[in-house]
C-alpha cells in the first residue's frame, strides 16, 4: 500500500500557485525525507495529502494524491485519517487546556469506541512520560513533551503512514535525539514516516529516500545515503555556505560547465 503524490499542482485564493508539479512516494514501512527552504511547498504538500488544504483557502487545480492506487485528496480530513493516513503539524498544536490522555482520546475520534483502552496502553508504552503525567493539563508539558504528545496522538488512530510536519523544530539538541529515536521505532514497528524538515542532517540520517523541493517543485530525489554524499547537498542543507542560488540553478551551472569544458 503505497503512499504517493502524482504532479501535485496547488493554488491559493486562486492567485498564487504553491506546488508546482509536486511528486514523491512513500513506500510501506519505509521513512522518506523531504527537504527544503521555507516557502519550498513542504507544508502546502502535507496539507494536500491530509485534507487540510480547504481550511488555508488552497485548492489541487492539477494531479492527484493516491494510497494503493484509490485517490484521497477529494476525502476531508477525517476520512484522509480513517483511511490510514495521520500528520502531525508544525508546532504541536496540542489542546492546551486539555490533559494529556484528553488530548490522545481526540487522535482515537475515528475510531471512537474500538479497543480504546488498548490504544492508551500503546501510546503510554512508546511514551512512558506520557503515562506519568496523563491527567496533566497538556499547557504544563515542556516542548519535547508536546511533541510526544502531538505524535502520539497521531497514533492512537493507528496509522499505515504518518507525516511529520518539523518535528525537531525549537527543540534541544537531546530532544531532538529522542523523537528520531522515536520515529525510528514507529517505522520498525510497521508505520511508513514522510518526514518533512529543515534539519536535514537528522532527517537523512534515518530516511530510506529522500526529496528535494524548491519553488513548489520536487527538483531531486534519491536514496538517503546518496543525498548525504551529494556535495551540493551537503553545500545546501548540510552546514555549508548557505543558498546564494537555488540547487537547481547549481546543478545545472555545473552540468554547463562540464558541458563546456
Amino acid at each position: 500500500m503505497t503512499l504517493a503524490v502524482h504532479n501535485l499542482e496547488v493554488v491559493y485564493e486562486d492567485v498564487m500557485l504553491a506546488l508546482r508539479g509536486a511528486s514523491l512516494s512513500v513506500a510501506p514501512d519505509s521513512i522518506v525525507a523531504v527537504l527544503g527552504a521555507n516557502g519550498a511547498g513542504k507544508t502546502t504538500l502535507l496539507r494536500a495529502m491530509t485534507g487540510l488544504l480547504d481550511i488555508h483557502r488552497g485548492r489541487i487545480t492539477r494531479g492527484y494524491v493516491s494510497l494503493d492506487d484509490a485517490k484521497i485528496d477529494t476525502r476531508k480530513a477525517a476520512g484522509v485519517v480513517a483511511s490510514g493516513v495521520s500528520q502531525v503539524m508544525e508546532g504541536r498544536r496540542v489542546f492546551t487546556e486539555f490533559t494529556v490522555e484528553e488530548n490522545l482520546r481526540v487522535g482515537a475520534h475515528t475510531q471512537a469506541g474500538s479497543g480504546l483502552k488498548d490504544k492508551y496502553d500503546r501510546i503510554y508504552g512508546m511514551f512512558p512520560i506520557l503515562a506519568q503525567r496523563k491527567a496533566e493539563r497538556a499547557g504544563y508539558l515542556s516542548g519535547g513533551e508536546q511533541q510526544m504528545l502531538a505524535i502520539g496522538r497521531a497514533m492512537m488512530s493507528e496509522p499505515s503512514y504518518l507525516l511529520l510536519d518539523e518535528p525537531s523544530l525549537g527543540l534541544a539538541p537531546k530532544i531532538v535525539e529522542q523523537i528520531r529515536d522515536l520515529i525510528v521505532d514507529i517505522n520498525k514497528a510497521g508505520t511508513g514516516v514522510l518526514l518533512i524538515e529543515q534539519n536535514a542532517a537528522m532527517a537523512l540520517s534515518i530516511a530510506d529516500h529522500g526529496y528535494v523541493m524548491e519553488n513548489g517543485l520536487t527538483v531531486m530525489d534519491a536514496p538517503a545515503a546518496t543525498l548525504r554524499g551529494d556535495s551540493d547537498i551537503q553545500e545546501f542543507y548540510l552546514g555549508g555556505a548557505g543558498e546564494k542560488r537555488s540547487l537547481r540553478e547549481v546543478k545545472h551551472y555545473k552540468r554547463r560547465k562540464r558541458w563546456l569544458s
